[in-house]
């Protein structure tokens, strides 16, 4: 598959979908939001492929919407801005509810709907020096198509103050609020994310993807006769699966499972 605005590759399970518009800090275009929609969309269904990292080349991770196309909003109808929006939700929701864990891997500065990107990952690891910030208040806008994910990953309570003043905060101050999981140097960003990685593609391929739907469908959810009979069902059904047997075979034999990829 050939890109214009991103890089993909994918080796041992996993495949990294590189944003490359360096030119303009990885900014979104209509373009760019395309190609993610398609090739998410692509990659949750290849069965080769068990995990997905989200990356970005220098300077800066995503530096929310391309100037150009600000320029061109400010002259859309409100029928225009609303497929223009709604093709940005679509692009987010295809990432948030891919089949494969995607991890998003943040060098440099993160902003706006660049934002939105990292928070529909399911996993986020950041250098000590990249900044965050939700600027669009700044600009008379409100970051509605992100804020499901965004509002998920950090909380109400965080969000209430990042989305109305529009302040820049560091990776150490993301990472306290919950917004990612993990703060390194930058020199180890490639070894942690390769850590992650190798963890998810050495799992189960089913489970991984049970677990992660498990995590979307029980938040938010009462506690109650309803969930725990719910909770107790996926548990039966995953233990009669084959991956579940063969799991539980291995262990017990003490070999490795069967859907364990070759060594390199």
């Amino acid at each position: 598959m050939s890109y214009e605005t991103i890089l993909l590759d994918i080796k041992r399970g996993a495949a990294t979908v590189t944003l490359n518009r360096p030119e303009v800090r990885n900014a979104f275009n209509e373009t760019v939001i395309a190609e993610l929609t398609e090739v998410f969309g692509l990659l949750g269904q290849d069965p080769d492929v068990r995990v997905i990292v989200l990356a970005a080349g220098s300077p800066a991770f995503c530096a929310g919407a391309d100037l150009n196309v600000m320029k061109k909003m400010a002259l859309y109808s409100q029928e225009e801005n609303l497929a223009d929006a709604q093709a940005m939700a679509e692009m987010l929701h295809q990432i948030f509810a891919c089949p494969k864990p995607v991890v998003a891997k943040i060098h440099g500065d993160c902003y706006a709907g660049g934002m939105g990107l990292v928070a529909a990952c399911d996993i986020s690891v950041a250098t000590d020096t990249v900044q965050f910030c939700l600027s669009e208040v700044k600009l008379g806008l409100i970051p509605a198509t992100i804020s499901p994910y965004v509002i998920r990953a950090m909380g109400a309570n965080a969000a209430r103050r990042y989305f109305v003043t529009a302040e820049r905060f560091s990776a150490k101050e993301a990472h306290r609020i919950g917004f990612i999981h993990e703060v390194v140097a930058a020199e180890e960003l490639d070894a942690t994310v390769a850590r992650i990685v190798r963890a998810i593609a050495d799992a189960s391929p089913n489970a991984v993807l049970e677990a992660k739907w498990l995590v979307q469908d029980v938040t938010g959810m009462e506690i109650d006769e309803n969930l725990l009979a719910y909770t107790a069902e996926r548990i039966a059904a995953i233990r009669t699966s084959d991956e579940g047997r063969e799991g539980i075979s291995s262990f017990l034999e003490k070999r490795k499972p069967e859907w364990l990829l070759p060594e390199e």
